[in-house]
C-alpha cells in the first residue's frame, strides 16, 4: 500500500505542477484534472495488475451500488452541513455573535452536491481512497487504524492546492488545521462505509455534499500566507472540534475488524 500512496502523490503532483504553471485555459484544467483522477485511474490499474478484468469490474461495479438503508443517505448528505450549523451554533454561544456564514442558499448546494457526484472528480478519488485502499488496510490493520491513516494520506494529497494555486480556496490557509479535520472527516467516512457495505456511490456523494456545505460558515483566514501556521479563525478550530466529537464516537463504536469477513469492507477487490 505504501507503493500506491507514494506513487498516487507524485503522479497527482507532477500534474498539478504542470497545471500551476500553464496559463488559464482548457489545457489547465485538464491537466488539473488529470492529477484529481490519478488515486482512481492508479487504483484501476494496480487493480488490473493484481486480478485481472474481473477485480476491475468489481470495483467499478461498487461505484453504482446504490441500494444501502436510507438513513445512509441522509447522514451522507447532512454530515458537514449539521457540523456547520453546530458550530454557528457554539460560535454564537461563545462570543456572543453569529460566524460569516456564506452566501449560497441550499438549493444550489443541494443541486451542486447532486450534480458533482454524477460527474465531479469524486469518483477519481473514491475509487482509490475508499476503494482500493481502505479494503486493504483493513485486512492488515483494522477499521480503526485504517480510516486514520486514509485521513493522513488524503490530505497530504492536498498540499498542492496550499501553495501553487492562488486561486483555490485552501491557498495560504493553515494545512495543520486541514488535516486535523480531514482525518476526523475520513473516520466519519469509513464509520459510514462499514454500515453500507462499501458502497462507493455513498462515499462520492458524501464527500460531494462536504465540498458544497464546507462554505455555510467560513473558516478561512483572509489574506493567510503561511500554510504550515495553526489556524487563527475560531470558526475553524470550533468545526475541528465538531468533526472530531463525532469522529472519537466513531472511533470507540467501531470494531477493530470489519463485521462482515466476506464483505467489500475487509477484502481487496
Amino acid at each position: 500500500m505504501t507503493g500506491y500512496f507514494v506513487l498516487v502523490c507524485a503522479v497527482s503532483w507532477s500534474f498539478f505542477y504542470i497545471a500551476s504553471v500553464l496559463p488559464d485555459s482548457v489545457a489547465r484544467a485538464v491537466v488539473f484534472d488529470a492529477g484529481v483522477f490519478t488515486p482512481g485511474i492508479l487504483a484501476l490499474v494496480f487493480t488490473a495488475w493484481q486480478q485481472r478484468s474481473r477485480g476491475v469490474r468489481k470495483l467499478i461495479a461498487r461505484l453504482v451500488e446504490v441500494d444501502v438503508p436510507v438513513w445512509c443517505y441522509v447522514f451522507a448528505v447532512s454530515y458537514m452541513a449539521a457540523a456547520k450549523l453546530i458550530t454557528a451554533t457554539m460560535f454564537r454561544a461563545i462570543y456572543g455573535q453569529w460566524p460569516s456564514f456564506g452566501s449560497e442558499a441550499w438549493y444550489v448546494i443541494a443541486a451542486a452536491t447532486v450534480f458533482s457526484t454524477v460527474v465531479g472528480g469524486q469518483a477519481g478519488e473514491e475509487l482509490g481512497w475508499r476503494g482500493y485502499g481502505l479494503p486493504r488496510l483493513v485486512s492488515r490493520l483494522g477499521l480503526r487504524s485504517a480510516s486514520i491513516i486514509i485521513g493522513v494520506v488524503w490530505a497530504v494529497w492536498h498540499l498542492p492546492l496550499f501553495f501553487w494555486f492562488p486561486e483555490a480556496d485552501k491557498f495560504g490557509q493553515s494545512f495543520p488545521t486541514y488535516a486535523l479535520g480531514g482525518v476526523a472527516i475520513s473516520v466519519a467516512m469509513t464509520w459510514l462505509y462499514a454500515r453500507a457495505n462499501g458502497s462507493l456511490f455513498l462515499m462520492m456523494l458524501m464527500h460531494s455534499a462536504i465540498n458544497q456545505s464546507v462554505g455555510i460558515v467560513s473558516s478561512a483566514v483572509p489574506g493567510a500566507t503561511n500554510a504550515f501556521a495553526l489556524s487563527s479563525s475560531p470558526a475553524a478550530w470550533i468545526t475541528v472540534g465538531v468533526l472530531w466529537a463525532f469522529g472519537i464516537y466513531a472511533l470507540v463504536g467501531m470494531p477493530r475488524h470489519a463485521e462482515k469477513p466476506h464483505s467489500a469492507l475487509h477484502r481487496p477487490d
